[in-house]
């Protein structure tokens, strides 16, 4: 199913970053240039596992990043697949799984390895991401989909009283986004995950082709007895540029949070279960609409503003905590990189 396109010989380093891609090249050798400064003076190896992409990704990339290991699968794996694929083979004390389509600045990995490093309870940690405009984005610390909090975010009350404990238990907005806190769940687009945890409790779950898979492996941390840590430290993550939101991801969507319910809630009621279903559907099915709108109106705005960052003049962890601190939904932020002559904001990527 899959090839090493470059294999090296690897004894035990530190950190082992795996990223899975699919159709992203642009958004992944970004992020592949931003990850390279971060962990420059980390002993380090890193994974790129190519889900049967379309878009030239391996022969575009390969020539660009010769100290990078590729995998190249014929067929699309999906994301927990190709990630544990990586996990095998890989020989880090910590393990990174990250998006392709995520940024990460020069201090951010440095950071998180020595938060993990401080306590041997911690198992996995997580980051503060914020999307193309700056705006924080709430999937970064969760709670358990527990019923309870399930239904809440299903009907809306978590949305109309976002900072209580009792209706925002799903997404913890009343912990405060810019301090550290132990959380329940964190996200798969960023997160480092001790070695010796996973071999205790188990990789990604196969089961879950795409989505839902970060929750489940959450879930079985902290029923290990690990913690599991969301550190205010911001990387981009351009959110659905990894992957398009139409009727597939519905369905996908859909399938992995029934996985996970049926996994860990395998006796609640069947009616508070077939309404959880019908709420996933709807959630779903409004997600793609609410992305289409907001893309027809990026196109129909003639008088946003466009701030452009040049990498030759800003670090990129200048560029996150300036898009952080004046996140306006009028603004867009683009990066560009001279040295390829691409650039990249939440919607479009342009060569030059």
């Amino acid at each position: 199913m899959s090839k090493l396109l470059i294999c090296y010989q690897s004894t035990s380093v530190k950190l082992s970053v795996i990223i899975v891609n699919y159709n992203v090249k642009y958004y992944l050798e970004q992020c592949l240039e931003a990850l390279l400064r971060a962990v420059k003076y980390i002993d380090s190896e890193i994974f790129v596992v190519d889900n049967c992409s379309a878009d030239g990704s391996i022969s575009y990339l390969v020539p660009r990043f010769p100290t990078v290991r590729f995998l190249e699968n014929t067929v699309n794996a999906g994301f927990s697949r190709a990630n544990n694929q990586a996990v095998d083979i890989s020989k880090g004390e910590f393990i990174l799984l990250l998006n392709p389509d995520t940024v990460v600045g020069e201090s951010v990995v440095e950071n998180v390895c020595r938060f993990m490093d401080a306590d041997k309870k911690i198992g996995a940690i997580g980051v503060k991401m914020i999307d193309g405009f700056g705006n924080f984005l709430p999937e970064s610390k969760r709670g358990f989909p527990t019923p309870w909090h399930s239904f809440t975010k299903m009907a809306g009350l978590g949305k109309l009283f976002p900072y209580s404990k009792t209706f925002g238990g799903y997404h913890l907005r009343y912990l405060n986004e810019n301090n550290a806190h132990k959380v329940d769940v964190l996200a798969g687009a960023f997160m480092l995950l001790r070695r010796n945890v996973i071999e205790q409790t188990g990789s990604l779950d196969n089961r879950f082709f795409m989505y839902g898979e970060d929750i489940d492996l959450s879930y079985r941390i902290k029923q290990a007895g690990f913690d599991l840590y969301y550190l205010p430290e911001p990387i981009i993550h351009y959110k659905g540029e990894s992957t398009k939101k139409d009727i597939k991801y519905v369905k996908r969507f859909y399938e992995a949070m029934l996985i996970f319910f049926n996994k860990h809630y395998p006796h609640s009621n069947r009616l508070f279960k077939s309404f959880i279903r019908m709420a996933i559907i709807l959630a779903g099915f409004f997600s793609v609409v609410k992305k289409l709108i907001k893309i027809n109106r990026l196109k129909r705005r003639t008088a946003h503003i466009e701030h452009i960052f040049n990498t030759d003049d800003y670090s990129y962890d200048r560029i996150i905590r300036y898009m952080d601190k004046n996140r306006k939904k009028n603004i867009l932020f683009r990066i560009y990189h001279p040295n390829t002559g691409v650039t990249i904001d939440s919607y479009r990527v342009t060569v030059t």
